[in-house]
């Protein structure tokens, strides 16, 4: 039978004696776990108050975050995922905006939010690892049973986006949508009862939940936990869970893949992954060392489904549209954009006709908003279509292709370069963990393109070789070779491990990390930017009136 809510996924789990949740530390079966899960539910009845039924989750990758995720789906309650990367003002706007009742967190989430205002009282917080917590859990323990109440329109999540490119926005799930992506999920990653699902991805992002909770939680596997994603931890985790599946983003794969190679690393029992961002160099590595496909596809809190990945495509594409109403489109004409031609390197000739928005003409519908923001609701539907905001082309053969997000185009010379090409050429280079570009502004005219390199400890920019390096990609062109270069041993990021592309771009050459500058027209050698050159750069800004251009 299929379930329409999380909440009836649960109850269907009850009587399941097989494995629904395991740590390092303690395994729990499916029937536990939507037993712990009614505890909390009704923990969090005793406590409501008037106002939207939210409940702020600040933990790890812990049992009693899953346990609060159920706890608030039996109750008909939204968890509201609190990113604890976050920090300072930013996270005190998030967590008032999103008009929490409670607060579930430990002894680190309380100091991390004191001090804030988020309009919540500190009576008002649940501390999982207070000595009375046990007990209080305990006395509430009930038979769990089906509130009538909850729908398929019941808000589950606000789900905050990333933060890449922009402000955060409380992006909302229902449990019926959350439920129909655990059916979909499981089919599409063969998801099935026999599995133990690796998640090292917070939980308080849409990648855990909507591509490993959800489907464990549909097709009854079960579900791993580690606090934090470890690069070095990764592999004995896997080995110590038995793991046969799990999900990750591009930075984590590189990082796992940046540890020193073993001749065992193929001996552990994933089969396959799902994730977004991995280079197609990064997905057969990985492939080759540890014998487990990862599985790229396209998606996002917001909207999911709209791309069926095939592995047959082409090496870094997408996948062909899942349905008919799925296509690109230019945002200023409303047509569709043609196929791209794709010269023998994979570069598209025709980047001003070929690339524009993936839109769902259907999608509108399903697009269930983001909490108090309508001016965000606005942008996603337009014409009654649902617009991802993400660019993108297609091949004669129908399959799409992510060509990054309207600031991933640089103009130099007169030229259109795709800071997504230099971003996947830099990261083939084996001691480069993560890459992003970007454009800044030349002081003259136009843009010139700028990388961001985080590299291992005990490397240096030297030790790149980069000139030798970026000369030998056929397919990068002259001017998509960065003209400036920053290295970091940290790159900042979202806490999903994403690059913080828009900071970056906005610190420019202007960063405390390292810069290097491209010199001469010979080739791409590089020299140290001292604080000399930043000053003299400032003054060729002010030279030639684009002081305004400096953010």
């Amino acid at each position: 039978m299929r379930h329409e809510t999380i909440a009836e996924l649960l109850l269907d789990r009850l009587g399941d004696d097989r494995p629904g949740l395991r740590t390092r530390q303690q395994e729990w079966t499916w029937d536990e776990v939507v037993r712990a899960s009614e505890a909390r539910a009704a923990l969090a009845r005793s406590l409501r108050r008037e106002g939207p039924f939210h409940i702020g989750v600040l933990l790890d990758n812990v049992a009693e975050y899953v346990f609060w995720l159920g706890g608030a789906a039996l109750a008909g309650a939204t968890v509201v995922g609190i990113n604890p990367t976050r920090g300072g003002s930013a996270l005190e706007q998030e967590v008032r905006h999103t008009d929490c009742q409670l607060i579930v967190t430990d002894r680190d989430g309380m100091a991390l939010l004191d001090g804030l205002d988020i309009g919540v009282d500190r009576s008002r917080f649940v501390l999982v690892d207070d000595p009375a917590y046990d007990d209080q859990v305990s006395a509430h323990a009930e038979q769990p049973s089906l509130d009538p109440a909850i729908t398929p329109q019941t808000r589950m999540l606000l789900l905050f986006t990333s933060g890449t490119t922009g402000a955060s926005k409380a992006a909302i799930c229902s449990q019926g949508r959350l439920a129909g992506l655990g059916y979909q999920n499981s089919t599409k990653y063969e998801i099935t009862s026999d599995d133990i699902c690796y998640c090292p991805m917070p939980l308080f992002h849409g990648n855990a939940l909507m591509a490993l909770w959800a489907p464990a939680l549909a097709a009854g596997a079960c579900v791993a936990l580690t606090p934090k994603f470890s690069a070095s931890g990764f592999l004995p985790d896997v080995r110590c869970f038995e793991a046969t599946f799990f999900t990750y983003v591009g930075k984590a794969v590189s990082y796992v893949l940046a540890q020193p190679e073993r001749p065992d690393d193929a001996d552990n029992t994933l089969t396959r992954a799902f994730g977004t961002e991995a280079s197609p160099e990064d997905q057969q590595a990985f492939l080759r060392r540890f014998g487990c496909r990862l599985i790229e596809g396209y998606g996002s809190s917001e909207g999911a489904g709209m791309l069926k990945p095939l592995p047959e495509g082409p090496p870094g594409a997408l996948g062909v549209a899942a349905k008919d109403s799925v296509r690109i489109v230019d945002p200023d004409t409303l047509e569709q954009c043609p196929p791209a031609s794709l010269d023998g390197h994979g570069r598209v000739r025709n980047a001003e006709e070929a690339i524009g928005e993936i839109v769902d003409h259907a999608g509108a519908a399903k697009f269930e908003g983001y909490y108090k923001n309508e001016t965000a609701n606005a942008e996603r539907v337009r014409h009654g279509w649902y617009w991802t905001g993400d660019l993108g082309y297609f091949d004669q053969d129908g399959y799409f292709y992510f060509a990054g997000r309207s600031g991933d185009w640089i103009r130099v010379d007169g030229e259109n370069i795709s800071a997504l090409l230099t971003e996947q050429v830099l990261r083939r280079h084996g001691d480069v963990l993560a890459a992003t570009a970007f454009a800044v502004p030349d002081p003259r005219s136009g843009d010139q393109v700028m990388a961001a390199l985080e590299i291992p400890e005990g490397k240096s920019f030297d030790d790149l070789g980069l000139p030798d390096f970026l000369a030998g990609q056929q397919d990068l062109g002259a001017k998509g070779a960065p003209r400036f270069v920053r290295v970091s041993y940290a790159l900042p990021t979202t806490g999903t491990g994403k690059l913080r592309k828009k900071e970056m771009q906005a610190d420019g050459w202007r960063t405390a990390d390292a810069v290097y500058r491209r010199t001469g027209r010979g080739g791409p050698e590089y020299a140290l930017l001292t604080e000399a050159d930043k000053t003299a750069l400032h003054d060729e800004f002010a030279a030639s009136g684009r002081l305004r251009f400096l953010p």
